[in-house]
């Protein structure tokens, strides 16, 4: 693979991810959506169908990481460096583009959202409260459908939880290989990874929205930020640092993991 193959297929790859994650979570989230309240089942298996869909059609250009924490753990197991930073940078340009996509699809409604006095309230009032009391940040009522926030913000149990999801991702990933061609996963590897995110959106997911991708949260975030959206609050900076931490270090014991019990 070429490093123009990697960049080409890993943004590809990574904008349709976000496109069809993203976009689940907005139909779920948003007013005027058919599928408004359609609820956490919708979005999980929604996620998965998005990780399929992106990793059956990047596959044999990039070999579909679509994630640095896979990456990272690739890297690890093989002990090869070289690409690395293309991937990386393939990957959170397509979050960016990804999370743009999901913006215009649902243009109308994040407008008809974020100016309904039901939802957006007094934004003064949309401060988050801090692992010790008091406002940690402000974060805006649509910010979830791009990037992810815990329900209890506790930073030791939020790293936790990000580290051990994406511990069983990559470790799945690497447990199945790539295929001896050096293209990446074949299409039943690609129905095993959607199936391993579904389930671990299901078991795991609950506490912080599950990134288990550094990618997937802070391209949208800075996508977020980015955006001219009424009455949107803030990205929560101070929270971005765990879903891409915690996923990195996920990635990284998966392969160590890897390297002692498989190897």
């Amino acid at each position: 693979m070429s490093s123009s193959d990697i960049f080409i297929g890993e943004i590809i790859g990574t904008a349709v991810l976000i496109l069809l994650g993203g976009g689940v979570v907005a139909a779920v989230v948003l007013k005027r959506s058919k599928a408004q309240n359609a609820g956490w089942l919708a979005i999980t298996l929604g996620w998965g169908f998005a990780v399929l869909t992106a990793v059956y059609m990047t596959g044999s250009l990039s070999g579909a990481h679509l994630n640095p924490a896979v990456t990272v753990g690739i890297a690890i197991k093989d002990g090869d460096w070289k690409n690395v930073p293309v991937y990386f940078a393939g990957q959170l340009l397509g979050a960016m583009i990804g999370a743009a996509l999901v913006w215009i699809a649902y243009y109308g409604q994040f407008h008809a959202h974020l100016t309904d006095p039901e939802i957006v309230g007094d934004p003064a009032d949309k401060a988050i409260e801090g692992p010790h009391g008091g406002a940690a940040s402000k974060a805006g009522p649509v910010l979830g459908i791009f990037s992810t926030g815990p329900e209890i913000r506790n930073v030791w149990q939020n790293l936790a939880t990000e580290i051990l999801g994406t511990l069983v991702l990559v470790l799945a990933v690497l447990t199945q290989g790539l295929n001896d061609s050096g293209k990446g996963l074949g299409t039943l590897g690609a129905l095993i990874t959607a199936l391993v995110v579904v389930g671990i959106g299901l078991s795991l997911g609950g506490p912080t929205g599950y990134a288990i991708n550094p990618a997937r949260d802070l391209g949208p975030r800075i996508v977020h930020a980015l955006l001219p959206l009424p009455n949107k609050g803030g990205s929560d900076w101070s929270y971005a640092w765990i879903p891409v931490a915690g996923p990195l270090i996920g990635g990284a014991l998966a392969a160590g993991i890897y390297n002692i019990a498989f190897a």
